[in-house]
């Protein structure tokens, strides 16, 4: 049985944004992946109880806030903390997450000052399934996550 792969429910078209959007991956391996049945999708912020549409949210800190100032910490830590349960429910191999969000970035986050800046960091899912071991990548990092299920599938 192969391996499953956990990914940002965004990624797969669903409409979870803040901005009640999508970004859906149409890399050919993605595709590959969702029809061999390996993808396990959550929205963690969904998950943990923010609204689609909702406002954006950005990392300060060990804080999350919205641009007008609310503290939405308690959400974003409810949703990772479902996540990491699903993770390992599912036994999954590694993650695919949304790069750049508060929740799911994994490489570069915003820098928590609402003007469109960038700084490396990760989101705060990522953050935990990284301390409890699992490997994380953003929907550009394809090339690593295929040798790495390569090498997991020979195991």
């Amino acid at each position: 049985m192969k391996k499953k792969i956990l990914v940002s429910a965004c990624l797969l078209g669903h409409k979870v944004r803040y901005d009640n959007g999508d970004v859906p991956c149409l890399d050919p391996r993605f595709l590959k992946w969702y029809e061999e049945g390996r993808l396990v999708h959550i929205c963690p912020e969904v998950v943990g109880g923010l609204p689609t549409p909702r406002p954006d949210a950005q990392r300060q800190g060990n804080r999350v806030v919205t641009g007008n100032g609310n503290d939405v910490t308690e959400e974003f830590e409810i949703g990772a903390q479902a996540t990491l349960s699903l993770a390992q429910t599912h036994d999954v191999a590694l993650a695919i997450l949304k790069q750049d969000s508060p929740s799911c970035g994994s490489l570069f986050i915003y820098d928590g000052t609402f003007t469109d800046n960038k700084a490396p960091g990760e989101g705060r899912t990522t953050e935990l399934l990284r301390e409890h071991g699992f490997e994380v990548y953003g929907e550009d990092q394809l090339d690593e996550v295929e040798q790495r299920i390569a090498a997991i599938d020979v195991q």
